[in-house]
């Protein structure tokens, strides 16, 4: 009966080899097409990856020469005496530096385009994180930053948006734009000019006019300079596009105490906040009106700006909903009331003193 049984399992394993060795030989054809495909020829294991290897492994008594292809089986057997003598596997190499610290190293480099490795490692040893200069220096150069002994040969440009950023509360930015005015010679267009204190969001509103001449861009150049006077708003920088309706002594009158900064062609985005004004000064009011002479326009226009700068809550970065009036304390006590301007066009609502 024995042998019956043997024979059976005999037959059996002889019809289930061929399939298990080719089963065999096509994981190994696959490794050795992996293998080929890696840049390096060094693969190191972590420790989990080398206890299951030796689990396997045990089970064929650890009889792998032919069948280990990530490490030399010279690799395999030390593992074996170093697991004989209880030692533990540990991960190799340095320890990687934790992602907190690798994010401060591109958040130094993406605020401060002016420092190098060596300023950002002296920045992160104040706040208790030591690095190596190698160290940083590599961090920076994955993210595609310039390495500092480039700095010195080519000092990356500063970018626009942190130009503007860095000095909004000295900065101020002006535009004209055109509002149609249908008179009985015909539609006839109306120029208007207005200046905006990037810091503050108050914006300047000149009259308007038919001809945009130099004499009247200079008037409106010295109204908005007592403007900003008036307000104590300091101004350093004035951003404007090319348009030729500004004057060569536009720049000269403000050349003693700010720069005049002239916006690339055809690149409305470089002087994003008079644009964005622009836009919702026509969405919210101007395209609402069919105008029929200039003094008109200047009512809905100083109505409007007043209502701008002292009533309109802004949604602006860092202007949390809030009127652009400093001095602006919001009543908790009173009947709430509405006012209608520009037929109802503009409308606030305001507490009335009981």
């Amino acid at each position: 009966m024995d042998r019956v049984v043997y024979s059976l399992f005999a037959i059996a394993a002889q019809w289930f080899r061929p399939r298990y060795n080719a089963k065999f030989q096509l994981l190994e054809a696959q490794i050795r097409m992996l293998r080929s495909r890696i840049d390096t020829n060094r693969i190191v294991p972590t420790p989990a990856e080398k206890d299951e290897l030796l689990r396997v492994g045990q089970s064929i008594e650890h009889d792998v020469a032919d069948v280990m292809h990530v490490v030399l089986p010279s690799t395999y057997r030390k593992w074996v005496r170093q697991r004989r003598k209880g030692y533990r596997f540990v991960p190799s190499g340095r320890p990687r530096i934790p992602e907190a610290a690798r994010r401060l190293v591109l958040r130094f480099a993406d605020e401060n385009l002016r420092w190098g490795f060596r300023r950002i490692v002296g920045e992160l040893k104040k706040l208790g994180i030591r690095m190596g200069y190698t160290t940083a220096r590599n961090i920076l150069k994955e993210a595609g930053y310039f390495p500092a002994p480039d700095k010195a040969k080519k000092e990356p440009p500063l970018p626009w948006t942190t130009f503007v950023h860095a000095n909004m509360a000295s900065m101020v930015g002006c535009d004209f734009f055109t509002k149609r005015i249908y008179t009985l010679r015909g539609v006839i267009d109306a120029y208007v000019l207005i200046f905006i204190h990037l810091g503050t969001r108050k914006v300047y509103c000149s009259s308007s006019t038919y001809h945009p001449d130099a004499t009247w861009v200079m008037q409106q150049a010295r109204n908005a300079s007592m403007w900003l006077d008036e307000n104590d708003l300091d101004m350093r920088y004035l951003i404007r596009d090319r348009d030729r309706k500004f004057p060569d002594e536009f720049d000269a009158f403000w050349k003693p105490g700010a720069r005049c900064i002239r916006i690339p062609i055809k690149a409305p985005k470089a002087n994003a906040f008079s644009e964005s004004f622009i836009e919702s000064l026509k969405r919210e009011c101007l395209n609402k009106f069919m105008c029929f002479g200039l003094d008109q326009l200047d009512y809905i226009l100083t109505t409007w700006i007043r209502h701008y700068n002292t009533e309109r809550p802004h949604r602006g970065v860092g202007r949390d909903n809030t009127v652009l009036d400093e001095t602006f304390v919001p009543k908790t006590e009173g009947v709430v009331c509405s006012k209608e301007e520009l037929g109802g066009v503009i409308r606030s609502y305001y507490r009335e003193a009981a």
